[in-house]
């Protein structure tokens, strides 16, 4: 079993969890040696030294010894930042799990993928930043499918190879057809061309160059819908995280259902006043 002794590296705390009465083991994602599970000797404990640098949705340089199979350690850390929005906006946060969570599922602890710690560490900043937390996660989720051996055709036509075509995503045919064929499959998703232009455009897009995001919410859920039909039936992940974001999803439409009824019952409320009001016709 290779060790790496005082090993310095670059890392994302992606949670913590107790062992024992005061110790924790940390899941660690690293740039130099993939994801690590950390044994934490006393990192329950109050007043210990670490604790702020090892909060999840905390970045920075870490120094320990690192074991090929087993647990790690830490020993040090510096210049350490957690990404403040994300751990105060629950909305932000669950959504920022969920893309720790793909990634958990998506490599085995120890494989080297230096691209993906880049990929996570940029798309949680922009989170953090502001930036539209779902188009984000979408990105990354559209991005992630070939690690789950999944390869859905988003850029042309799957049959006919063409790209000058209005597009529908069929899963019959694993990805993109254009209008010459949308008769071979009866169950195309009937998508919108805004919807399928983001979706070519997420497949590809570099999100170091993403400063800006405007995304209606129609194109949205039918983003939604696309990413869960290709998750659910050709990847068959089902992450607690997502169920959460799920739950989230129906709550918000609950609350705007209720704020729409209150609203209506309001302006009648004022027009039968203002009926009141009116002076008798003699």
């Amino acid at each position: 079993m290779a060790t790496y002794q005082n090993a310095t590296f670059h890392g994302i705390i992606m949670y913590a969890n107790d062992y024992r009465e005061r110790d924790q083991l940390i899941k660690i994602f690293t740039g130099e040696f993939g994801k690590k599970m950390f044994f934490v000797k006393d990192g329950k404990r109050r007043g210990f030294r670490l604790r702020s640098a090892l909060l999840p949705f905390t970045t920075g340089e870490y120094v320990g010894n690192l074991n090929d199979q087993g647990l790690s350690f830490i020993n040090a850390a510096k210049q350490t930042h957690q990404l403040q929005t994300i751990s105060a906006d629950i909305n932000k946060n669950a959504y920022a799990t969920y893309i720790l969570s793909l990634v958990d599922a998506a490599f085995r602890d120890g494989q080297m993928v230096p691209d993906w710690y880049m990929k996570v560490q940029q798309a949680l900043t922009l989170i953090d930043n502001g930036l539209d937390e779902q188009i984000i996660t979408n990105i990354i989720e559209i991005q992630l499918l070939t690690a789950f051996g999944v390869a859905p055709q988003l850029q042309q036509c799957a049959i006919c190879g063409r790209t000058d075509l209005p597009f529908d995503y069929s899963e019959k045919f694993g990805g993109l057809i254009c209008q010459n064929h949308f008769d071979q499959d009866s169950h195309r998703l009937h998508l919108d061309a805004r919807t399928i232009f983001y979706l070519r455009q997420f497949s590809v897009i570099d999100l170091m160059k993403i400063t800006t995001i405007s995304v209606s919410p129609k194109t949205k859920r039918g983003l939604r819908r696309l990413i869960d039909l290709i998750y659910d039936n050709s990847v068959g992940l089902h992450l607690r995280a997502k169920r959460f974001i799920d739950q989230m999803s129906s709550w918000e439409d609950q609350l705007a259902q209720q704020g729409e009824q209150l609203r209506k019952r309001k302006a009648q409320s004022a027009a039968d006043d203002a009926k009141k009001d009116l002076p008798a016709d003699d």
